[in-house]
């Protein structure tokens, strides 16, 4: 008898401890939701990323733009051949998102050529006479 005995009274404190344990994570639980909708309602609106400064969201570049962007970036390619995009960014005042559509339009005109792929591509100006 004596070990039914005490086989009962383990299960009974295992039950007290699973419904302690299931307590304190529904407090828990609760708790880290008040806190969330708490802190989304007082606090500030995150903000959206980072975006270039000189255009609106969505605006369309003129031909114009581009083309006075490209003629930046060909000075740029000049001064610095052999460079890549994230170190001409700068130097023209733009981010090398913003110079793909310049940088496609030099190329095309066959006064820049480039070496390499993706992040390494380096960038060359051509001379006028070859």
């Amino acid at each position: 008898m004596g070990m039914s005995h005490a086989i009962q009274n383990l299960s009974e404190q295992i039950e007290q401890l699973v419904r302690e344990h299931i307590a304190s994570t529904r407090r828990a639980a609760a708790e880290a939701v008040e806190r969330a909708f708490t802190s989304s309602s007082t606090g500030a609106a995150r903000s959206s990323p980072a975006r270039s400064p000189r255009r609106a969201p969505g605006r369309r570049r003129g031909p114009e733009e581009i083309a006075a962007l490209g003629d930046r970036l060909y000075a740029a390619v000049s001064a610095e051949p052999g460079e890549t995009m994230a170190v001409l960014a700068p130097a023209v005042g733009a981010t090398s998102r913003d110079l793909h559509r310049p940088m496609a339009a030099l190329k095309r005109s066959g006064r820049v050529r480039s070496v390499g792929e993706r992040h390494q591509t380096r960038y060359y100006p051509i001379a006028a006479g070859g």
